[in-house]
């Protein structure tokens, strides 16, 4: 008999085909992520979970699926959204999707960097208002990164690649990485110095920590207004990582140039939120793996991990 299974949500062919193949599974069909409470119906009785970070998997989910629930395999590198001592005292095994998204994450960082300091959203939105009439010496100003200072908090796998790419820019990269040796940023190509410093030294300020305690609002008012008037902000991490009322008020006060991000608390933003509204602010939405072949390789990862856990094989990337 072919294990079961729910998936949350239609993953690319590339992942999808294999758990079809191999397991009875239910595949969510909707756009919208399912309701919690349909989750909960929908889990009875599985022997395995492919879901998404838009999903709550908490106890009582695990509970409602039943004792025989082997696996929870996230197609993504965060899990906030998972109880992870809730699987660990239920003997369930949870997957994800490390380093695939590295490249992808660091290229859209470097995208949006570019369009915060060249106005670029401004410059369209300026053509499309029809309030270009000629060549203007002083219009649409926008910042230098040669020679420019880029912050990275948090130098991991995604960090180390932006700083990669800074280099082509001729920038000079500074980075706040708890539990990293000023040896280990330097290979990195960059240097090592406290939070503080890197706000107010920094041009850019990139963000590439996981949301925990520790993070949650980790750039809030006091840290915004250490950053230089000129500053820009760029958020590829996770929404919460900013007080983002803070943030809508620096941009709207001046403390900050600019903002661009990929991320938002909540997910999606409502049409009428503030930040949307404000001309220094880009925001995308949450975009940083949406390359054809990184979407690929996460789902191709997110059902290996599922099939090695309804198997009771070790999962090739495991978090727990």
């Amino acid at each position: 008999m072919k294990p079961r299974v729910f998936v949350t949500r239609r993953i690319p062919a590339a992942g999808l085909n294999h758990v079809l193949a191999a397991c009875e599974a239910d595949v969510w069909p909707g756009d919208m992520p399912p309701p919690y409470d349909e989750l909960c119906r929908r889990v009875r009785g599985i022997d395995g979970l492919l879901c998404l970070l838009t999903d709550r998997v908490d106890a009582n989910l695990m509970d409602a699926a039943g004792p025989q629930l082997k696996v929870i395999s996230q197609m993504a590198v965060g899990y906030d959204n998972i109880d992870l001592a809730a699987a660990r005292a239920r003997g369930i095994a949870v997957g994800n999707t490390p380093g695939v998204l590295t490249e992808a994450t660091a290229d859209l960082t470097v995208a949006l960097l570019l369009a915060a300091a060249r106005r670029l959203f401004e410059a369209a939105a300026y053509i499309r208002e029809g309030r270009w009439q000629t060549w203007e010496p002083m219009v649409l100003l926008g910042a230098d990164l040669s020679g420019a200072a880029l912050g990275i908090v948090g130098l991991g796998r995604i960090g180390r690649a932006v700083a990669r790419r800074a280099a082509g820019f001729n920038l000079r990269v500074i980075a706040c990485s708890p539990g990293l040796s000023p040896a280990e940023a330097a290979e990195a190509g960059a240097e090592l110095v406290n939070l503080d410093t890197l706000l107010r030294e920094s041009d850019f300020v990139s963000l590439h920590v996981p949301l925990n305690d520790s993070t949650r609002h980790l750039i809030n008012r006091e840290r915004l207004a250490l950053m230089k008037p000129s500053a820009i902000l760029i958020n590829t991490a996770r929404g919460s990582v900013v007080d983002q009322e803070a943030l809508v008020d620096a941009l709207r006060r001046g403390v900050i140039a600019g903002a661009a991000l990929d991320v938002t608390d909540p997910e999606p933003l409502p049409a009428d939120h503030p930040l949307l509204a404000l001309p220094n602010a880009i925001v995308v939405p949450h975009i940083g793996s949406a390359s054809r072949h990184t979407r690929d390789r996460m789902a191709q990862m997110a059902a290996d991990n599922l099939l090695a856990g309804v198997r009771g094989a070790p999962l090739p990337n495991a978090v727990t």
